[in-house]
């Protein structure tokens, strides 16, 4: 679903994560007893924390279905995916009007976006839904026609 740059940077992030982690093992850096000149510069440039890169699914996705399990949950997820008010409007209108009605949500959602947004060929609509503890499910769907 994602382009290429984006799988790339992923992928570039987990090898750099893993890599450093290597590396600080095999090194023993970041280690109190055997602190040297060498050690710390080393250190310095080999980090220990590596931030994870989230990728930008907006690059892949034009239409977003996300449980609406609650207001909460639909803020959560699109901020910490960094959508726009108008990728979440589908699952604030099935909240609004429908409640929280579990995992059928995500289809009062897909009604929605083919109403009011209207996909057309080649777009992709996004269904994302959660359960209890920790179930996701997610779905990709491709529009074949107008």
């Amino acid at each position: 679903v994602l382009p290429l740059f984006e799988q790339a940077q992923v992928a570039y992030t987990l090898a750099k994560k893993k890599f450093c982690k290597y590396l600080t093992n095999t090194l023993d850096l970041h280690t109190e007893p055997k602190v040297t000149r060498t050690t710390k510069l080393i250190s310095k440039l080999i980090p220990t924390k590596i931030p994870a890169y989230v990728p930008d699914f907006k690059r892949g996705i034009d239409f977003w279905c996300i449980h609406a399990g609650g207001r909460a949950v639909v803020d959560g997820v699109a901020n910490n995916l960094k959508l726009q008010p108008k990728h979440a409007e589908p699952s604030k209108y099935a909240l609004y009007n429908y409640g929280n009605t579990s995992s059928s949500s995500i289809w009062y959602e897909m009604d929605y976006v083919w109403k009011v947004q209207r996909p057309q060929k080649g777009h992709r609509i996004l269904q994302v839904a959660f359960g209890s503890g920790f179930k996701c499910n997610s779905a990709v769907w491709l529009c074949l026609h107008k």
